[in-house]
């Protein structure tokens, strides 16, 4: 049982620009709910004996930087938003626990943490009133801390939000942040000021997936009932599946980039998204297992195009910098017959379409919108039955395994472990790199009950 003791409301320490921000096409296509995650700290009883009060007087210092955060969002019309960056302040939370950290297991993204995190009310609080961070501070009986974060998604992607909790964390600690830490909050660098070009591409990233053959809609697959699990693979494991994948390169000329040699995340995204498929041709769903081979699927995943554009973005630019790519579509009986390179090779189909000409055009294709309401992963809205599904036959894979999630130290050391709180949907998942910093990665993976255990099996036995 976790209880709520103490909550406050953190300001800037000092004054702050009263401005509307203007919102980049990558920022409006994200849900302005809040994205939740965990870090986990060991017992430190050198440094931890008021954590409160260091991340409270911390938070009001880093707030100057990211000003932003303590603002407001506001609706501006064609379902687009803005930051009222009105200093109006952030939420932080102190909490108790019952149960000691060894109770929360590997804390996988399920039920049981989720009183970890805060609680916001999305639904009944106008947009206006929302804050746009809001933490809070568990303490364990055994002493260990969580921080529990929920942020905007509007407001950042994974690298920005990252680079503020480090950065928070560093002044939480005593030390002082270098001038190319401070965040970049200028996001017109991402505006075309090119009279608008109608798009030259057609987008699939941005319209509907396949949904299960028989079916007119995706209804009846998500009520079904999911389970949500931590896998790791070592690096063995990890170096195992690219060599499975490149099986037949090393003696190619690579004259081209699409001959390099696969990555991680080509050959590991593959290999989840075969044995999905794997799994979930053992489910008949009323239809025969010979039309089910023909069963249509693909992978989607966001992209960071910080470097993909001319000029690249800063560095340090903060705000939502990843766009959405999705795979060429398959179907199930050719990515479990084909060696694993045939899935690794869709994956990079993924990627390669990304160039700046078509990063371009789908920003383009955002801006032409009246309403960009039908384009925003909305799990928030009342309506979300109507949005895109990427669950069962499809897949939804994110990439933390560059992220340095693990520099989070307010003081107390370094987190033992750090993840999404929640996962929202069948086929949602994340790539992570291990707190051990040994090249190993964690997955953490949602399926529909019925999938999981074939899923995992296939999962080991098949690397």
């Amino acid at each position: 049982m976790v209880t709520i003791t103490s909550s406050y409301t953190v300001f800037p320490s000092e004054p702050t620009p009263k401005i509307p921000m203007w919102l980049s096409e990558s920022d409006q296509i994200h849900g302005w709910s809040h994205a939740p995650s965990i870090y986990v700290y060991k017992p430190n009883h050198v440094n931890s004996s008021n954590p409160i009060e260091r991340m409270r007087s911390s938070l009001s210092k880093i707030l100057v930087h990211y000003y932003p955060l303590a603002g407001r969002l506001r609706w501006i019309g064609g379902g687009r938003l803005e930051v009222d960056c009105n200093a109006k302040g952030v939420q932080l939370l102190e909490a108790e626990s019952t149960k000691e950290m060894a109770e929360y297991g590997d804390f996988e993204p399920t039920h049981t943490i989720k009183d970890l995190v805060p609680k916001i009310d999305i639904y009944s609080t106008p947009i206006e009133d929302l804050p746009l961070l809001v933490v809070q501070l568990t303490r364990f009986s055994c002493s260990g801390l969580c921080v529990g974060v929920s942020i905007s998604h509007t407001m950042v992607d994974g690298l920005s939000a990252i680079h503020f909790i480090n950065s928070w964390a560093k002044l939480a600690r005593g030390d002082i942040l270098e001038e190319k830490e401070l965040p970049f909050l200028d996001r017109t660098v991402f505006k075309s000021f090119e009279p608008l070009i109608s798009p030259r591409f057609e987008h699939k990233e941005l319209t509907d997936v396949p949904i299960i053959l028989g079916c007119s809609d995706t209804i009846l697959e998500r009520k079904k009932e999911t389970s949500a699990t931590l896998l790791r693979l070592t690096k063995e494991q990890v170096n195992k599946l690219k060599e499975k994948a490149n099986q037949g390169r090393s003696s190619m000329v690579i004259s081209s980039p699409s001959q390099r040699p696969y990555t991680r995340f080509e050959a590991i995204a593959g290999h989840m998204w075969r044995c999905a498929s794997k799994a979930r041709l053992g489910d008949h769903h009323g239809i025969a297992n010979e039309q089910k081979l023909h069963q249509p699927t693909v992978v989607r995943f966001p992209a960071d195009i910080r470097n993909r554009l001319n000029p690249p973005l800063p560095a340090n630019y903060f705000g939502n910098a990843i766009l959405r790519t999705v795979t060429p579509t398959r179907f199930f009986g050719d990515i479990v017959s084909n060696p694993l390179s045939y899935s690794a090779q869709s994956i990079r189909g993924a990627i390669e379409t990304m160039t700046e000409e078509y990063l371009r055009s789908q920003l383009d294709f955002i801006t032409s919108q009246k309403n960009v309401d039908w384009l925003r992963n909305s799990f928030q809205t009342l309506e979300c039955m109507k949005q895109t599904f990427y669950g069962n036959p499809n897949m939804a894979i994110g990439s933390w395994m560059s992220l340095p999630v693990y520099e989070a130290n307010f003081g107390w050391g370094k987190p033992i472990y750090m993840g999404p709180a929640s996962l929202n949907a069948d086929g949602k998942s994340y790539i992570m790199p291990h707190p051990d910093a040994d090249g190993s990665l964690i997955i953490a993976l949602r399926l529909q009950t019925l999938h999981m255990e074939a899923f995992t099996k296939f999962f080991y036995d098949d690397i």
